[in-house]
């Protein structure tokens, strides 16, 4: 247990039994793929969420080790909230492979907001950014227009001003989560002006989208979206990305990639995505795990 009473050693919440379709999940989890050739990153995990059989944890060790086996070696631990932010600072200063992500999500600021605790939360979220080199992001923060109505919208757009602007005084990567919300995320980093470092979390656009964030300096993170069956204006983003702007990302335990889509998922299944990413940009398993590693490090502000 750390200092501040972060226990790394116990998730801070478990995700759902049940999927957003209504059905109970299947939460085994799934075998280990053939390793990649080469070592990539995976851009954004949640490290301290639980999924598993009767909420099962898969720990940050076992994790890590089931990762690296697989050519995974690397791991942006991402909080999404005050507890989270808090485990994730602790998991990057406790594992080398491990750097981390503090933001407050945009479904937190409306929360925030009402209760009169959005000043105070993004005050602590700087000084956890400041508190450790380990902390190279900032993030996930941006705007969630599916979870969160009209009326939570303002405090969402507050909340990721004031997180651009904290990646900007602290030369922080910042990273953007988007849902439903493509052209207030381009107005609003336009207005705000834009950091040196910008990713994409889970990119959802089309290729319209694709471009305008590239051309504005962004990376883009793919998770195992891209797999699916239904994502082919996803993948068709994918193949106008130019090789030197994409990442690779799990957003485990959420967006498990196919064959195993509604199970746990973990940096180890990161092979299947970046196989079948290879397979859309039309190069070698080899050659885009090259450009993975590479573009992370300039991602996120050097290697690790």
């Amino acid at each position: 247990m750390s200092a501040d009473g972060v226990e790394v050693d116990r998730p801070t919440r478990e995700r759902a039994a049940i999927g957003e379709d209504g059905r109970s999940r299947d939460r085994t989890r799934p075998a280990v793929p053939d390793p990649l050739p080469m070592n990539v990153v995976d851009a954004h995990c949640h490290l301290d969420i639980a999924d598993g059989e009767d909420g099962a944890w898969l720990s940050p060790a076992d994790a890590i080790k089931l990762a690296s086996s697989v050519g995974v070696t690397r791991i942006v631990q991402v909080g999404c909230d005050l507890p989270g932010a808090l485990w994730a600072v602790e998991a990057a200063e406790q594992y080398k492979s491990v750097v981390a992500g503090v933001a407050l999500h945009p479904n937190e600021a409306p929360k925030l907001k009402a209760a009169g605790g959005l000043d105070s939360a993004l005050a602590e979220i700087e000084q956890l950014a400041k508190s450790s080199d380990k902390v190279r992001v900032i993030g996930e923060t941006g705007l969630d227009y599916f979870r969160t109505g009209e009326d939570g919208r303002a405090a969402q757009h507050e909340s990721f001003a004031a997180h651009i602007d904290l990646a900007k005084r602290l030369d922080k990567t910042l990273m953007i989560h988007d849902r439903d919300a493509h052209d207030d995320i381009l107005r609003i980093l336009d207005t705000e002006g834009i950091p040196d470092r910008v990713v994409m979390h889970c990119f959802s656009g089309d290729t319209e989208f694709a471009r305008a964030c590239v051309n504005r300096g962004a990376f883009l993170s793919f998770a195992g979206v891209v797999t699916f069956k239904n994502a082919q204006s996803l993948r068709d983003a994918l193949a106008v990305t130019p090789l030197d702007r994409v990442l690779v990302e799990t957003d485990a335990p959420y967006l498990t990639p196919s064959p195993h889509r509604g199970q746990p998922n973990a940096s180890y299944l990161i092979p299947h995505t970046v196989r079948k990413m290879a397979g859309v940009l039309n190069i070698s398993v080899p050659e885009l795990c090259e450009a993975l590693n590479t573009n992370a490090n300039r991602a996120f502000g050097g290697a690790w």
